[in-house]
């Protein structure tokens, strides 16, 4: 949702930063945007077009466990080693402490990507 909320070109933006990138979406991210994607105003549009820029990504499941997305998020990074586009602070705690990088807006118009 982070795109339409600040207006950035997400995959541009990550390939500047990276390079060559295979983005990939976990399916209970997809479940969970479908779900706020009928919601109307401002997040229900974001979750909308979430889900289109999802339509270009892999799509990986995630825990088989009914454990919430963002704890399925930190799981499926930690065990393949992935970064996280995120601007949840638990989320990017999470991963910085098991020494992964994640990327987030910084003042609200570029990503970068931070590193414990």
């Amino acid at each position: 949702m982070m795109p339409a909320q600040f207006r950035i070109d997400l995959f541009n933006e990550i390939r500047e930063l990276l390079g060559n990138f295979e983005p990939v979406v976990l399916q209970g991210v997809l479940q969970e945007l479908g779900g706020l994607s009928r919601a109307k105003g401002n997040e229900g549009a974001a979750a909308r077009f979430g889900l289109t820029l999802a339509s270009q990504c892999t799509v990986a499941e995630g825990s088989s466990s009914p454990q919430p997305v963002d704890d399925q998020v930190i799981a499926w990074a930690r065990e393949n080693r992935g970064m996280v586009v995120t601007n949840d602070r638990r989320v990017r705690d999470a991963l910085l402490a098991d020494g992964l990088g994640v990327i987030s807006m910084r003042k609200q118009k570029k990503l970068e990507i931070v590193r414990k």
